[in-house]
């Protein structure tokens, strides 16, 4: 059994530490809490899902690591999912949009080239997701793409005519060509020649890294440190 003079003592403890405790936790309320990082997400197939890439170097995982190294604090969700036409994503996009990103990179349409889908529905397709994204007040990245050669020129012309005309209509920017300079490069591909292999994932995160920063930053989203600018709540 507890003496009364231990009892004591703990109640002259408890009195002399209660107000440095108080103080203590009302210092820890005032400071300021650390803004979470933006959320990039990049919706797309295979090419965004990473089909037939060990983790870590799918693109998003890559893109990631790369905007991380450039001194931005991005999260970047992996919002692909293999064989995807752009008919697919629009119909799982008000799925994919409940991780509440700030800002997308659209990356659809290889596989309605692949299959030599109606370039009019791929149209209507990518509009109907650009509109949505529009509407939920999401800046957008919109990466092309280009048909297969062997689909006749007529199929070439009309496809690679889409993703220009939806970046004009919507006014956001658009990256091309989403595999430029890894298309039909062999060292670059795995072995089914379609799907980059991890330094083929490299060099496309390369070459789109600088319009992915635009987008962030032309949109005041993302600050580097080295600016001297506070990064704005992602929130807002």
């Amino acid at each position: 059994m507890q003496s009364s003079g231990s009892t004591d003592g703990w109640r002259k403890a408890a009195r002399h530490f209660a107000l440095p405790l108080a103080l203590v936790a009302a210092c820890m309320a005032a400071l300021p809490t650390a803004a979470a990082p933006l959320r990039l997400m990049v919706f797309g197939d295979s090419l965004t899902h990473g089909y037939g890439l060990p983790a870590g170097e799918t693109f998003p995982e890559q893109l990631e690591a790369a905007l991380r190294a450039d001194g931005l604090d991005v999260m970047v969700i992996n919002a692909g999912n293999s064989g995807d036409t752009t008919a697919g994503g629009r119909g799982r996009l008000d799925w994919a949009l409940a991780d509440a990103p700030d800002a997308v990179i659209l990356e659809l349409g290889a596989n309605d080239g692949l299959r030599g889908l109606d370039p009019a529905a791929t149209y209507d397709n990518l509009d109907a997701i650009l509109a949505k994204l529009a509407e939920d007040d999401l800046p957008v990245l919109l990466a092309g793409m280009l048909a297969p050669p062997n689909l006749g020129r007529e199929y070439t012309d009309a496809f690679n005519a889409v993703y220009p005309r939806l970046a004009k209509e919507h006014e956001v920017p658009l990256y091309p060509f989403f595999l430029d300079g890894v298309a039909m490069e062999p060292a670059l591909n795995q072995a089914d020649g379609i799907h980059p292999n991890a330094e083929g994932v490299a060099a496309i995160v390369q070459r789109i890294k600088p319009h992915v920063i635009r987008l962030l930053e032309a949109t005041s989203l993302a600050q580097r440190p080295e600016d001297g600018a506070d990064r704005p709540d992602p929130g807002n």
